[in-house]
Order: C-alpha cells, then sequence, then structure tokens
C-alpha cells in the first residue's frame, strides 16, 4: 500500500511540474488564457497529492507504532526508499520551477501595473487608490 501511494503521488508530481512546464512557456509568449485554463486542473492535482501524501504518513506511521525498536530505515525496502527519494527529488524540481514561475509573474503584474499607471494616474486617498480627476487616457501631437 505505502509503495502504491508513494507511486502515485511521485505521478501527481511529474503532473504538476509539467503544468508549471507549460506556464512558463505560456508566460513566456503572452498567452495568459492557457494559464488560466490549467488552475483547476493544478488545484486538482495539488488536493490528490496532500491526500497522497497523508495517506503515507499515516501508513509510515503506523509501522512505526507496529514496531517502535525498528528505525525507519529497517522499516522500508529498497524500493520504498528510492520512491521517498524521488518524490524529495520531485519535490525540490517543482520547487525550483514554481519559484521561477513566480518571479516571472511578478514581473509581468509589475509591468501591468506600472504600465496602468502611466495610462491612468492614480493617487491614494487614505487606503485607496483612484485615478486622477484631470487625467487624460490620449495625447494628440501634431
Amino acid at each position: 500500500m505505502l509503495s502504491y501511494q508513494l507511486q502515485s503521488a511521485i505521478k501527481d508530481l511529474d503532473a504538476l511540474i509539467s503544468l508549471s512546464q507549460e506556464d512558463i512557456i505560456d508566460i513566456k509568449e503572452a498567452k495568459h488564457n492557457p494559464q488560466f485554463e490549467r488552475l483547476a486542473i493544478k488545484e486538482e492535482k495539488i488536493k490528490s497529492f496532500e491526500q497522497k501524501k497523508a495517506m503515507i504518513d499515516r501508513e509510515i506511521s503506523k509501522l512505526m507504532t507496529a514496531e517502535p525498536a525498528k528505525p525507519l530505515s529497517e522499516l522500508l525496502d529498497n524500493e520504498q526508499h528510492q520512491q521517498l527519494d524521488s518524490l524529495k527529488d520531485h519535490l525540490s524540481i517543482l520547487r525550483e520551477i514554481n519559484q521561477q514561475y513566480a518571479k516571472m509573474v511578478l514581473s509581468v503584474g509589475s509591468f501591468y501595473n506600472t504600465l496602468l499607471e502611466r495610462v491612468v494616474p492614480t493617487q491614494m486617498q487614505g487606503y485607496k487608490k483612484v485615478a486622477i480627476s484631470d487625467a487624460t487616457f490620449l495625447e494628440v501631437r501634431v
């Protein structure tokens, strides 16, 4: 059961890595709609991974309660050790890809906010940003 859950969790991480890499490609090409369309799929995969991770934790906890004198390294077989290592590697890869994607998202967001600020200047009124009343959207020079 533990091996099955580990393998299934790794598959979820593979899918998340693949989806995140597609997001990076799309953000570079300014294709925002495909990224939004993948959000539901990514959320589903994340929930699935979290459930499988909880099951893995329970299975490991059962093994450790059944034989408290043995260390975890002796309770798991070689395949399970390899799967745990693979799980850690996949999590690390996903973290790196998500950091790269987050930097791009922040850059694009900053660009659009700056562009909007130049087109529609705003000023703070309390805690709220409001458009300056004499803002012009278009200046024509002849």
